[in-house]
């Protein structure tokens, strides 16, 4: 039968066309779902693997929580949003194939006075404005196949109400107290900023424009007194924020000193109200942290500070943009202490993105748009580049030949390419059908030991969150399945016949496993690409959604 078009992504000249892979799938009653290498009960040497299983899926007790940013809705999603939430996406992903309970989280920070602003400008209430983009937001997230589990509005009733009672427990602390505040602050960052941090002309040095001078009656936050628990966190716990380069830059913030900050706005009327003072309001920060826990009470009828907190906190990481670490390594885990809670296990600061070498904004005329993006390239190219072109933690760089030139040369050229050649030699001389057994077939086979070591190094990197690390080593595994392949020529040992035949097999037995084992290992990565890859080796997709990356050490 011809070949047809089952997936997206091969170049020719400036975009990126098809994969093809072949309609046949190999025969299921033969090359069945529980074959493996080593099994969890062989009695032969150590093994490292990736397995597939139909039978529900073990969990970890302990949750894992991991939260993208809540984003601001003063604007539709950009780039640097969707790269936030795809690399949360894969590392959710990933932690689902270990076992754990995952509890994904993302959403939309709709308070403050940028929102009514923008709402303004487009001729809209601040409501219709934040019910637009938080669904442009959930579009685009749909589009990127995002798996999050929660996604919360600070415009939802239920997180109001979590954080008014989180503000009474740090008043009834002593942490809260009244006092006027005279200064130089940056709309765009709704943040009051030391003149020693400003460029010239007292610009913000994110934003680029000039701070206005303010003078309020607000209600501040004692953010001095957690300076030194603050210090033996970071001592204490030296991946609390990662990379080292991010702890770095919040040890140097505080060694200054750390300053008391404004949590209400007078001026501002589009938030949550300060429950003993509503002529005011909630400073958009102290508001939005809420929304990692809030989000844990979503189901709740009823929701309190406790049920929410006894639904999975702490977070187990908080991925976020390098410009708003001190927000979320600073100022939240200290408004977090004052209530009573626990601080979140690891706060990680990605860098930026660029195009073609430039920061990218409207005015440059140069800005990379999400949507378009997906609906030109679909979203598994779109995730692969990204996670595989940028060091994760540090600034990354888009131009669209290297897009495409990465995506064919790793995706089509060298994993499409394997799995095509390789279900092209079994349907032509075995009619989709092998009888044989990968364990049998692998054993004393250096290409097995080389997967297996490919397949360890990869897992111990997505635990790293070395996303671009484990992106080249699964690929590793389709570079040395070619390499075997072109060594082996089965298709001179199936003309030879006979016991030539048999080893010709054995090897596209090989690489079909292999095969299996990239779907399973990059799926974080490319879900879409990987579930057709299952599909090609007579997979189900519920098979696919079942799949466990398993460690199985037996011993003689």
């Amino acid at each position: 039968m011809a070949a047809r078009v089952h997936h997206s992504i091969q170049f020719q000249r400036n975009t990126l066309t098809t994969f093809f892979f072949f309609s046949n799938p190999i025969h299921k009653k033969n090359y069945p779902s529980s074959s493996k290498w080593l099994s969890s009960s062989s009695k032969r040497s150590s093994s490292l693997y990736c397995t597939c299983s139909t039978s529900s899926k073990k969990e970890d007790k302990e949750p894992y929580v991991i939260t993208t940013p809540l984003y601001y809705v003063n604007a539709p999603p950009h780039m640097g949003s969707a790269y936030s939430t795809i690399a949360a996406d894969s590392i959710a992903r990933f932690q689902r194939l270990m076992g754990k309970k995952v509890i994904f989280i993302t959403g939309t920070d709709e308070h403050g006075e940028k929102i009514a602003t923008a709402a303004a400008a487009c001729g809209s209430s601040p409501n219709d404005h934040c019910d637009a983009i938080s669904q442009s937001y959930r579009s685009l997230w749909k589009d990127l196949d995002i798996s999050y589990d929660k996604f919360i509005r600070t415009t939802d009733p239920k997180h109001e109400a979590i954080v008014e009672e989180f503000y009474s427990k740090v008043l009834a602390n002593g942490d809260i107290y009244r006092a006027d505040y005279e200064g130089l602050y940056c709309v765009s960052c709704e943040e009051y900023k030391d003149e020693k941090e400003l460029l010239e002309n007292n610009c913000c040095p994110m934003h680029l424009k000039p701070c206005v001078s303010r003078k309020e009656d607000n209600y501040f936050f004692a953010l001095s007194k957690y300076q030194k628990r603050l210090e033996e966190i970071l001592e204490q716990n030296p991946d609390f924020v990662q990379p080292v380069y991010r702890l770095n830059e919040v040890q140097n913030w505080m060694k200054s000193g750390l300053r008391d900050f404004s949590i209400s706005r007078a001026s501002v009327d589009w938030g949550i109200r300060v429950p003993s003072d509503p002529k005011q309001t909630i400073y958009v920060w102290f508001d939005a942290l809420l929304g990692y826990i809030s989000a844990l009470s979503q189901d709740q009828e009823q929701p309190s500070l406790q049920t929410a907190i006894s639904s999975g906190w702490p977070a187990s990481l908080h991925l976020i943009g390098k410009d708003i670490l001190r927000f979320h390594a600073v100022y939240w885990p200290a408004m977090l202490m004052s209530a009573g809670l626990s601080v979140p296990k690891t706060v990680f600061g990605h860098g930026f993105l660029t195009k073609d070498g430039m920061k990218m904004g409207k005015s440059l005329g140069n800005t990379l748009e999400p949507n378009e993006l997906v609906q030109r390239f679909g979203p598994d190219a779109v995730r692969y580049f990204f996670l595989r072109e940028v060091e994760f933690g540090n600034d990354g760089d888009y131009s669209e030949e290297r897009f495409i030139n990465i995506v064919n040369a790793h995706l089509a050229n060298t994993i499409g390419n394997l799995l095509n050649r390789t279900l092209g030699l079994l349907k032509k001389n075995c009619q989709s059908t092998l009888v044989a057994d990968s364990s049998v077939a692998a054993e004393g086979n250096d290409f097995k030991d080389t997967v297996e070591k490919l397949v360890e190094k990869s897992k111990l990197q997505y635990e790293s969150l070395l996303l671009s690390s484990a992106c080249e080593s699964v690929l590793e595994i389709g570079t040395a399945g070619n390499l075997y392949i072109d060594g082996r020529a089965p298709w001179s040992l199936f003309k030879q016949g006979g016991a030539s035949f048999d080893s010709a097999a054995k090897d596209l037995v090989l690489i079909l496993e292999a095969m299996r084992i990239i779907a399973v290992a990059l799926s974080p990565v490319t879900p879409k690409l990987c579930l057709s890859i299952y599909r090609q080796l007579g997979y189900t997709e519920e098979q696919f959604n079942a799949a466990t990356w398993v460690f199985s050490v037996s011993r003689h």
